[in-house]
């Protein structure tokens, strides 16, 4: 097992390697990190924080919770965590539950109409607060089980990026631990003792049979090989559209 001092190290060896590579970060930008009280959220944020002290360019960080008013969500966890190491941080507090509850379809996944509320609230709270990115804590292994998720179930070649502008062109979003394995992040987050909370959502793990299905598919193969996860991410961006069913 490693020392919190070399853990630390290799996240932020990782995170500075996708920043260069992908030019996640810029002068003078104003990041917001949205944090949900797990362990990818918090290590993003302490890791920015460390980059930021230390970068030769200039940005700001701000922490955003987003509280989907689920019964149990512990904001003031999180919100105690913030104000004693010092972050700027809003708590936004939503009704989305509540829109849930009232308005999904039957035909419609709990878990993909609840992101598409929380992504619209953290966009436009992003705007809202003057930022000019946001920085989401999907790291390695989120990139390669959606791939994964994508082509055995809905059959395409889809993961996700570590840059993308929306659709309405106004924001920018960023997954600056696209390099970190989970498994490094769950041992620092340890560590760390970050102040983890349950997510409450009502319907946690029964939609995410799947992904759950992938995950054990994945640290298993992990074991046998343990370049595995690090190959299919580099696969990622080394696409060779000739030996594809690619029709002109």
């Amino acid at each position: 097992m490693m020392s919190l001092k070399q853990a630390e190290k290799q996240i932020l060896k990782y995170t500075g390697k996708a920043i260069s590579d992908y030019n996640l970060i810029e002068e003078g930008d104003r990041i917001m990190v949205a944090l949900s009280g797990g362990k990818d959220s918090y290590t993003l944020l302490q890791i920015l924080e460390i980059l930021r002290r230390k970068a030769p360019i200039k940005f700001s960080l701000i922490a955003v919770n987003i509280d989907p008013d689920f019964s149990g969500y512990r904001t003031n966890i999180i919100e105690d965590f913030l104000k004693e190491n010092g972050y700027e941080y809003e708590m936004v507090k939503t009704n989305i539950y509540e829109t849930i509850e009232k308005h999904i379809d039957p035909n419609t996944s709990y878990c993909s109409f609840c992101s598409r509320l929380r992504r619209g609230v953290i966009y436009n709270k992003a705007v809202e607060l003057g930022c000019t990115k946001i920085a989401l804590g999907h790291h390695m292994d989120d990139f390669i089980e959606t791939l994964l998720l994508n082509q055995f179930f809905n059959g395409e070649i889809k993961a996700m990026a570590a840059k993308l502008v929306s659709d309405d062109k106004r924001n920018v979003v960023i997954r600056p631990l696209v390099n970190v394995d989970e498994a490094l992040i769950r041992e620092y987050s340890a560590m760390m003792e970050f102040p983890i909370i349950c997510c409450c959502c009502p319907v946690c793990g029964d939609e995410n049979l799947m992904r759950k299905y992938i995950k054990k598919m994945l640290n298993e193969l992990s074991q046998k090989h343990p370049g595995i996860k690090r190959s299919m991410l580099r696969s990622l961006s080394n696409v060779n559209r000739r030996h594809l069913l690619i029709k002109d």
